[in-house]
């Protein structure tokens, strides 16, 4: 079982890196939040060092190895409590970590299914799964300072309440309203404006039409 890796960034892909230990390749699957991370806490000569979850996923008949990396353990066991989530494995788990982990921490604790729906993968139920299983037992991983740098991510909620004025003005009553916007932004996580926004929403709208 690895659980700790030091090498060279050989190859930096969007979600993984390839480190150069001693002559060796190794292939290690890094999180979105984690790899926002990643030129900071690398040498300078390209060396970083990685705390490691091993596991096989298996492909067909064979079962290959898998290597997922965190800059520290702290990072690794919020990992680990997200997979203990029934229907939520490693990769489907590395996918949807796309935001600090304190943030999500912080989601869970608060029953937050709104900011939890964004997140690569986690629908309404999944979200709500999270909650029922996590709530109250994630605090400390709110601790972590990983918000650096995440103006968006404030930003989008500004966004949303933007967006959700102007549906007011244009006489849209607040519950269906707000159900449009945390639709939209379930459809479109990407967006970063309040006009991508309400497009978004007038798409939304239309398809409901037609259906």
């Amino acid at each position: 079982m690895i659980s700790y890796i030091t090498g060279k960034i050989k190859n930096k892909r969007e979600s993984s890196v390839v480190l150069d230990v001693n002559g060796l390749s190794y292939e290690v699957i890094i999180p979105p939040a984690v790899m926002k991370g990643i030129d900071k806490a690398k040498a300078e000569d390209g060396t970083i060092s990685l705390v490691t979850y091993h596991y096989y996923q298996m492909d067909q008949s064979k079962a290959v190895p898998v290597l997922v990396g965190f800059l520290n353990e702290i990072e690794k066991e919020f990992f680990e409590r997200v997979i203990t989530v029934s229907g939520i494995g490693p990769k489907a788990a590395c996918r949807a970590l796309n935001q600090p982990f304190s943030m999500i921490a912080d989601a869970i604790d608060k029953g937050d299914i709104a900011l939890l729906k964004t997140l690569p993968g986690i629908g309404e139920q999944r979200a709500r799964e999270i909650v029922a299983k996590l709530q109250g037992k994630v605090g400390k991983f709110g601790l972590i300072q990983d918000r650096a740098g995440c103006e968006t991510v404030k930003g989008k909620e500004d966004i949303k309440e933007e967006a959700l004025g102007v549906l007011l003005q244009l006489q849209y009553k607040r519950p269906e309203a707000k159900a449009m916007v945390d639709n939209a932004v379930q459809r479109n996580p990407e967006v970063t404006t309040c006009e991508e926004l309400l497009n978004e929403v007038y798409k939304g709208s239309k398809a409901a039409l037609k259906g």
